[in-house]
């Protein structure tokens, strides 16, 4: 069934034979935290970009279902989403959006995906674990109200969990204010959905991520990528909302270095379907 799902765009100006970009956000999040520097970098640079709010965030439908929406819900948003573009697009998906991107890619090869922080392959049970250790407080606040978006619903939380302490006060103001709920029920998911690695590496793929992560840690981003045979990066002094950081500009460059390496290989057939 389709659902009335938000969308932003940014098509190129330049000539292009590119595929498609399809940005999948993470938890709490929405196509905005996309569209402030990423649509924009990769239009400018003869790339058709395009960013998912999944049910329940942004715009798209869903709030009133969000608390019980599961892993495999959202992996239809994103399949939806990507079948309404002209051709098959180059999937990037951040945090819980890695964790959806790889599931969508057992249903789906796609000419390549970015894997963004992500929520990694053997479950978050470990990170789950430290963060309760080190943070009480905001998980029992999270289990007490079933919502994950209580990790992020301060400006001191979202700072701590996303952002680089260089980010401007008014930014971090802004982009605090634009977090929101999330699903419980995909967020207790985690945990335990294992995605089938045989699958997965039938598309290029590469697991982006920051040194000062602390959700997902550069030990975590180099397991994951380890587990696909995937190609990784980690940029230093960035933290886990890389599409926000201060030096956003350095996770666009890598991301698009990548792309432009796999297209160069032919690894990337342009207009797939």
């Amino acid at each position: 069934m389709a659902h009335e799902l938000e969308v932003i765009e940014r098509k190129s100006n330049l000539p292009t034979e590119h595929p498609p970009l399809l940005f999948v956000h993470g938890s709490g999040h929405g196509a905005w935290c996309w569209a402030e520097h990423f649509l924009d970098y990769f239009a400018e640079r003869g790339f058709n970009a395009y960013a998912l709010s999944l049910r329940g965030h942004g715009r798209s439908i869903g709030r009133e279902r969000l608390r019980w929406t599961s892993i495999a819900d959202y992996v239809d948003d994103v399949a939806q989403a990507a079948a309404a573009l002209p051709s098959a697009p180059v999937v990037a998906g951040h945090s819980l959006g890695g964790m959806i991107v790889q599931k969508y890619l057992e249903r789906r090869v796609a000419p390549a995906a970015v894997l963004v922080a992500p929520a990694p392959p053997g479950g978050m049970l470990e990170q789950g674990t430290r963060l309760f250790l080190q943070n009480p407080r905001v998980a029992v606040d999270m289990f007490l109200t079933l919502d994950p978006g209580k990790m992020f619903s301060t400006r001191k939380r979202a700072s701590r969990f996303l952002f680089s302490p260089e980010l401007e006060k008014a930014k971090l103001q802004s982009y605090a204010a634009q977090l929101g709920r999330e699903s419980f029920r995909a967020i207790m998911e985690l945990s335990f959905v294992r995605p089938d690695p045989a699958l997965v590496r039938r598309t290029p793929l590469l697991v982006l991520g920051g040194s000062r992560d602390y959700l997902t840690p550069p030990s975590t981003a180099i397991r994951t990528a380890n587990t696909y045979g995937a190609d990784a990066r980690i940029l230093p002094d960035i933290a886990h909302d890389l599409m926000l950081d201060p030096d956003w500009r350095r996770a666009a460059d890598a991301m698009r270095e990548w792309l432009i390496g796999q297209i160069h290989r032919g690894s990337v057939p342009d207009h797939a379907r």
